[in-house]
């Protein structure tokens, strides 16, 4: 067991990228609160299938209002600022870079609120991981067809805070339970957002076609299951500095924007021109200051 959990980072980093791609396709065919609504109705209703299939114990009361409640943060906030941002143009290699400073955000908070020990270097690492995200998405701005706007880089910002206390919640305390149970209560808190979220702001039209139903699919069983179970695992098992610290796989190879970043270049053309691409290395540098762990003899 202990040899496959080595396995569990590298398998979410890959799979946790795939996301903002899933958007990127869905986005044309639906509103963004209407499709992450029905997303998650459907991750419910499978994992509650799975519980019976399973027969996993059943949340407690507390534990089912815990979970509801890092849900709300860690797919209602998260991934309905990710999707609308998208939506409204955001390119998903750019909205993957902001919300990849969600490990330094994750580390200050988890400080604050878990008592874990934030250094000098976290502060460091903060401050050029901001200046590397600026440097990405500098070119972008005031540009017509760039997607970057006041509007989306705000909603991109109140997602990454959204993740990160999620997170930090769910360590603190819903971390104890059945992993089925606790995210099939998360996806209904994500549910109850996005309905009421659809009902307010969206006309709720859906335009079915192959590629909707493709990233739905593609995001229900591959993201909201099966990355979402890796991401238990690893926020049960872990500190949360370490957790973070798994969004770009330090001190391994990749990192999230950058996969996400490349897969959007081979299926959609998004382009990063060179200024950007130093960019990306700085905000990966910064990110590479605040979650890289000492070296053990």
């Amino acid at each position: 067991m202990h040899s496959v959990k080595r396995f569990i980072p590298a398998s979410f980093v890959v799979l946790w990228a795939t996301g903002f791609i899933g958007a990127r396709y869905a986005m044309p065919w639906a509103e963004p609160f209407t499709f992450l609504a029905a997303r998650f109705v459907l991750a419910a209703v499978l994992l509650a299938a799975l519980m019976a299939a399973l027969g996993s114990r059943r949340a407690t009361r507390k534990e089912a209002l815990h979970a509801t409640g890092a849900g709300i943060l860690m797919h209602g906030v998260y991934l309905g600022g990710v999707f609308w941002a998208i939506h409204r143009g955001m390119p998903a290699g750019l909205s993957a870079l902001i919300v990849g400073l969600q490990p330094l955000i994750t580390a200050v908070m988890a400080g604050r609120f878990l008592g874990e020990a934030i250094l000098p270097r976290h502060w460091a690492g903060l401050t050029v991981g901001l200046a590397g995200v600026v440097i990405v998405l500098w070119p972008k701005l005031g540009t017509l067809d760039g997607g970057v706007t006041t509007e989306t880089l705000a909603a991109s910002l109140v997602s990454v805070l959204g993740m990160s206390a999620g997170t930090i919640w769910q360590k603190r305390f819903a971390s104890g339970g059945d992993l089925v149970a606790a995210t099939k209560w998360q996806y209904v808190g994500g549910a109850s957002v996005m309905v009421l979220a659809s009902l307010a702001f969206e006309t709720r039209t859906v335009v079915i076609n192959g590629e909707l139903i493709f990233a739905m699919a593609w995001l229900v069983l591959v993201l909201s299951i099966g990355a979402i179970f890796l991401l238990m695992v690893m926020i049960r098992d872990g500190e949360m500095s370490k957790v973070a610290s798994l969004f770009y796989l330090v001190p391994a190879v990749t990192l999230v924007p950058a996969v996400t970043a490349v897969i959007a270049w081979l299926l959609f053309g998004e382009q990063l021109n060179l200024v950007q691409i130093v960019g990306m290395a700085i905000a990966t540098l910064g990110v590479g200051l605040a979650t890289a762990q000492p070296t053990k003899a």
